[in-house]
């Protein structure tokens, strides 16, 4: 399969996936607005949603493709089987502490609402509903990391779907059906996504058990060298592909001090994983596996000269859907989000936290394609190390601007913290001497940065004719708004070189 057959196959389930996010969460603003019982749901959902993201994006594919991969197949099937099992046995013992534990995790999910028992008892029951979700995703993205890593993708493309389609299907029910009070709906949504995640599981399972060859062999589990390195490296990878998701945990337990700070982060932080997450899809899915395969052919000048290449396309993403949502925050907020419980004032709160969020995008992109290389280098520590710098600075930023600015400055603490792991990633390629940008790359970028320029002028000059008809409901406007900002950037991107005919014929190579 081409490698532009691949990357589109894995590419639009990820963009499905996000289109559908971006609907439940539309409609999570109509049901629950921005008050209570919203945050208490969107607190206690955080955590699953942290890990479902995290290992839906291939969080564990740095630790499962290098090693299953050097395997013979009869061999890796096996150990695929030990890796099931002992996940699955552990997982089920951690489900069963947060059971118990909820009030607990509550308190440190949600530190800000100490002295308000009643909610902090909903992030409780909310916890426990939604916590087995976690079980699922996790076995299924491992599932899903045997199958990309023999060139099986559509399963794992469209298996993840299975989750936001169905919070979407009992939030229709919830909105049409029944009238339920707010705290109650929401009770009903954790309970669908724990549900709609045993359904994702049982799609990659069904993927798994309709192979030619078979991939996984279950037997009794062995404590052999090689399962005991990917359980050690589970932890550290899952930190380190998850950086981002966990800055934004950390600053949701400071929002949580401020009235509707977690909701307004929460919604922001969603349309700003729409690019991230399908850079980190492919990455994974994608790039990762290349690089490995490169890596253990001891070919150095092949894996820097691809990862400039890939830094190039996730440039050329990020920085055009940077400017943009920093410029249009305020129309997309309101269009996306304010009908029903959620209000005019949410929506302006978190138009300001998307704009902050969106200064950190093309970092925390750089930071994704980056660290593919130290996964399939094996260097966790290094990879790990960048995360927690990333986190500290996010945690030390948002303090300090939380007080001046809010939940604004919560979240320039998260870009803050993107740009020192990105920093972080780069510095210690370049000490493995793995990167060094070249200057097809530092040409690319000065393009597409004039491509942006000429995209974020068209948009500022549309921005003052077009705010009426947005503000009067009008999503075809928006909608126009951003197609045209779109066309603009391809014509500029076109004109400056930023994307030349060359660059089909390289994705169109057989991988």
């Amino acid at each position: 399969m081409s490698l532009i057959r691949s990357s589109l196959l894995v590419g639009l389930g990820s963009m499905a996936s996000r289109v559908l996010g971006f609907v439940r969460d539309v409609l999570f603003a109509q049901a629950l607005g921005a008050g209570p019982v919203a945050d208490a749901f969107l607190a206690a959902f955080r955590v699953p949603n942290l890990v479902r993201r995290i290992v839906g994006e291939g969080g564990l594919n740095p630790a499962l493709v290098p090693a299953l991969g050097a395997l013979e197949p009869d061999e890796a099937a096996k150990t695929a089987g030990d890796v099931l099992a002992v996940f699955g046995l552990t997982l089920l013992g951690l489900t069963a502490l947060v059971e118990i534990g909820a009030g607990l995790l509550a308190l440190i999910l949600a530190p800000g609402l100490h002295d308000d028992s009643e909610t902090l008892a909903l992030v409780a029951l909310y916890t426990r509903l939604s916590f087995p979700i976690v079980l699922c995703v996790t076995l299924a993205s491992i599932g899903a990391a045997i199958l990309n890593m023999r060139g099986r993708f559509a399963a794992t493309a469209l298996a993840p779907l299975a989750v936001n389609g169905g919070l979407i299907l009992a939030l229709v029910v919830l909105e049409a059906g029944l009238s339920l009070p707010l705290a109650q709906k929401a009770a009903w949504l954790a309970a669908s996504s724990s549900l709609a995640g045993l359904i994702q599981l049982a799609f990659i399972a069904a993927a798994l058990w309709n192979s030619e060859i078979p991939l996984v062999r279950f037997r009794k589990p062995r404590w052999s060298p090689l399962l005991k390195s990917l359980l050690l490296a589970g932890f550290p990878v899952l930190v380190a592909s998850g950086a981002v998701q966990l800055f934004i945990l950390a600053a949701t337990q400071i929002a949580s001090f401020w009235p509707s700070g977690v909701s307004w982060l929460y919604y922001a932080e969603r349309v700003m994983q729409l690019p991230l997450g399908l850079m980190a899809a492919l990455g994974s899915s994608l790039l990762l596996p290349e690089l490995a395969r490169r890596h253990q052919s001891g070919d150095t000048q092949a894996i820097v000269a691809a990862q400039n290449r890939a830094l190039e396309v996730a440039l050329l993403l990020a920085l055009p859907a940077s400017a943009a949502l920093f410029i249009i925050a305020r129309p997309m907020t309101s269009v996306l989000f304010e009908r029903g419980a959620f209000q005019s004032s949410d929506a302006e709160g978190t138009a300001l936290v998307l704009m902050a969020l969106s200064v950190g995008l093309p970092f925390a992109t750089a930071a994704k394609v980056l660290s593919q290389t130290l996964f399939a280098r094996g260097s966790l520590r290094a990879a790990l190390m960048a995360a927690v710098l990333g986190l500290v600075l996010t945690l030390a930023a948002s303090l300090l601007l939380a007080w001046p600015l809010g939940p604004t400055g919560i979240a320039l603490g998260v870009s803050i913290g993107c740009l020192g792991h990105a920093g972080a990633v780069a510095i210690g390629l370049r000490r493995f001497g793995l990167w060094s940008p070249d200057r097809a790359l530092t040409a690319r970028l000065m393009r597409i940065v004039v491509a942006v320029l000429a995209m974020s002028l068209a948009l500022l000059a549309a921005m003052s004719t077009i705010m009426s008809a947005i503000a009067q409901g009008g999503a075809l406007s928006l909608a126009a708004l951003c197609l045209g900002g779109l066309a603009i950037y391809a014509l500029a991107a076109w004109a400056t070189g930023a994307v030349t005919r060359d660059d089909w014929a390289v994705l169109t190579k057989k991988s």
